[in-house]
């Protein structure tokens, strides 16, 4: 029966499309056995199932997570997913664009960044008398190391060491025996290089002096050149000279700059030989081009070393006319035979001479293939000395096509005959209104050939000095102890056991030992003494009490630097001169584009009484005392009416204004700027085009 209806069904499932499951099969096999199903119930051998041919609907499908390659494609050509792929594609390249753009406009109205020369005040070091770590009452350059933290906590990055090459020592090491060795009074080339490396580990900078124009007698050129060996035989300047009865009658009157003639007759080459120092130390023959390559070659040695400048000194004395002709006399009814003072004579044929710009500008090429790595320009500066010609001076910044110095050095403050308001703006503006444009200005107030600031002006004006230093646009030059108020020492205070240093105070009192702290000998040495004495006021004047006093000379030096680094306006902004009278000295620093300027008020004579908004109008009626060298006065409202000042007291006075001074037609010539640039507050940033 059974049977019967199932041949009845219409169509078996495997007739009808359907899949037989034969999953459980065991083998293929499995068929062509029989099976006994005599003890079974039976049971339909195929499941049919009757099932509607009409098509069933497929779902819509729809993006989803992880879809493959193939359902993605569907998708991507359609209409609304490819406009806005399209659309984000070129919004993307649009913002590239204009953010490259953006990058080349700021690029392009930036200006152009302080250099390290430029943005760190330069503390110079007299390497012998700035520590001793051997104990032999020498400084040396392990003791500059030693002691580089002082040079940090001064925010001071860029030290200058003055010359320590292998010398006999006659005028203090300035006569080189070899200068590519280091003097064993100072240590070794492995001491320098560790030096070098530590300088360099904290971000500070190092320039050293070099000498270019004479060497030392001991000097194994001069030991050739003497027995007239190959081309060493006019590596000097060497001429005849009359010699009868022992007397030597010299080429022509020329003297030297310690005075007397600056000819010297030679025993060994029977010749006398051309000096314009001491002589022990004899010139340089720079007509010979032999002689220009040696001192690339120095240059070049200390470069490679890693050293980042140099200050190249007494440069002006490279050549000399080769007629021989004498001098002029500046006393023409003087006796020619009672000339022996260099004052006595005009230098016409032995300074600056037609050629000798042209080979300073080739120690700068020689300096630029070494300044080529980002970071690494190489400084030159160089020791002008025209104290009488300042044109002659500013020819060492080179030409707008041709570049010499980054400067010549600036003494104008250490020759002032005497001190005063006036006095201060002269010297300044000599040196402002002769520097060519968009040249980096620099001022020194000591240095190891000038008195100390405390005994050539005076004690109490230390410190309105060094607020005058650190606040005028340009680079600061520090001689070391001059940040805590050092002074000479003088010879009626030398102890016994320095009784036979008395010939060198009296010619170096400025060059005493750096007063460290209050131990024996000041900290400078561990040692039974030193080379010069220290001075005696040692236990009052000296870096560890000043440090512990907020009052200090040293730490006024310290936030002057601070706030040098940290205000625009004094860093890099406009100074214009406003006042300037037998007391005070008044300017401004400001920068185009920011409120904030700052008015200096530094009194150089007598107590004085100034009237500010009488000279500037527009000023407002109160400023904020920022710094003062009376301590007790920062951050105190002043009267701009009423500015009073006692002796030697310096005020940087803080203010806002939207008109600043520069952009007065009263005081368009007083005002200077060398890197010129305006702050964009929208932005906080500096741009030049304004």
């Amino acid at each position: 029966m059974v049977e019967e209806e199932a041949k009845s069904l219409p169509m078996e499932l495997s007739e009808k499309g359907g899949v037989e499951n034969n999953g459980f099969v065991q083998n293929e096999a499995f068929d062509d056995k029989e099976i006994d199903t005599s003890n079974q119930e039976e049971t339909p051998k195929t499941c049919i199932v009757d099932v509607d041919p009409a098509p069933m609907e497929e779902p819509e499908l729809k993006p989803y997570a992880g879809m493959p390659k193939e359902v993605l494609l569907k998708f991507s050509s359609q209409a609304r997913y490819r406009v806005t792929r399209e659309i984000l594609f070129w919004l993307i390249i649009a913002a590239a664009v204009v953010l490259v753009c953006a990058t080349i406009t700021i690029i392009a109205l930036s200006p152009k960044c302080l250099d390290w020369w430029q943005a760190s005040p330069i503390y110079q070091i007299y390497p012998r008398s700035f520590k001793d770590s051997n104990m032999d009452g020498n400084g040396d350059l392990k003791g500059i190391q030693e002691k580089l933290d002082h040079i940090t906590y001064l925010n001071v990055k860029t030290v200058w060491i003055t010359s320590f090459y292998k010398s006999p020592l006659k005028d203090l090491g300035y006569g080189a025996e070899d200068f590519y060795d280091i003097d064993p009074m100072f240590g070794s080339m492995r001491d320098f290089e560790n030096l070098l490396a530590a300088i360099h580990d904290r971000g500070l900078k190092v320039i050293m002096d070099l000498i270019p124009n004479h060497t030392s007698d001991k000097h194994q050129w001069f030991q050739l050149s003497r027995n007239r060996t190959g081309k060493y035989t006019d590596y000097y300047i060497w001429q005849d000279c009359a010699e009868a009865a022992g007397l030597i009658t010299p080429p022509n009157n020329w003297v030297s700059v310690f005075g007397n003639s600056s000819w010297q007759f030679d025993d060994v080459r029977k010749q006398c030989y051309f000096h314009q120092f001491g002589k022990e130390q004899p010139d340089l023959n720079f007509h010979n081009l032999a002689v220009q390559q040696e001192i690339h070659n120095i240059i070049k040695f200390w470069l490679e070393k890693g050293i980042d400048g140099f200050s190249f000194s007494a440069v002006k004395f490279l050549l000399e006319a080769t007629h021989l002709r004498d001098e002029p006399q500046v006393d023409k009814s003087q006796n020619p035979e009672s000339i022996t003072a260099y004052s006595q004579l005009y230098h016409d044929y032995t300074t600056t001479q037609v050629g000798m710009h042209d080979i300073v500008r080739s120690f700068r090429q020689t300096m630029n293939q070494f300044s080529s790595e980002p970071g690494r320009y190489r400084f030159m500066g160089s020791d002008a000395d025209e104290k009488e010609d300042i044109e002659a001076t500013m020819m060492y910044y080179g030409t707008s096509f041709i570049q010499e110095a980054d400067f010549p050095f600036n003494f104008n403050l250490i020759n002032m005959k005497n001190l005063s308001g006036n006095s201060i703006f002269e010297a300044i503006n000599l040196w402002m209104k002769n520097m060519p444009a968009g040249k980096w200005p620099n001022w020194a107030v000591g240095s190891p050939n000038a008195a100390r600031i405390s005994s050539r002006i005076g004690k109490e004006y230390v410190n309105v000095i060094n607020m005058l230093l650190l606040t005028l646009p340009g680079t600061p030059v520090t001689y070391y102890g001059e940040e805590i108020g050092m002074e000479n020492i003088v010879s009626e205070n030398v102890s016994e056991e320095h009784i036979n240093s008395v010939p060198f105070v009296v010619t170096f009192p400025e060059k005493s030992p750096m007063q460290w702290d209050g131990q024996v000998n000041a900290g400078f040495t561990e040692g039974n003494s030193s080379w010069l004495p220290v001075n005696s006021d040692y236990q009052s004047v000296n870096v560890e009490i000043q440090m512990s006093r907020s009052n200090s000379t040293l730490n006024l030096y310290r936030e002057l630097t601070l706030l040098r680094n940290n205000e625009l306006p004094i860093q890099r902004g406009w100074m214009c001169y406003i006042w300037n009278d037998s007391n005070v000295f008044v300017y401004v620093r400001e920068l185009d584009g920011l409120d904030t300027a700052f008015m200096m008020v530094l009194n150089f004579g007598q107590e004085s009484t100034i009237d500010l908004r009488a000279i500037v109008p527009n000023l407002p009626s109160e400023a904020i005392v920022r710094l003062s060298t009376n301590f007790s006065n920062a951050g105190k409202a002043v009267n701009t009416k009423l500015i009073k000042t006692e002796m030697g007291e310096g005020l940087v006075l803080e203010y806002k204004t939207t008109k600043p001074v520069h952009i007065m037609e009263a005081f368009q010539g007083n005002c200077f700027v060398a890197e010129k640039a305006c702050y964009s507050s929208a932005f906080n940033l500096l741009y030049v085009n304004c």
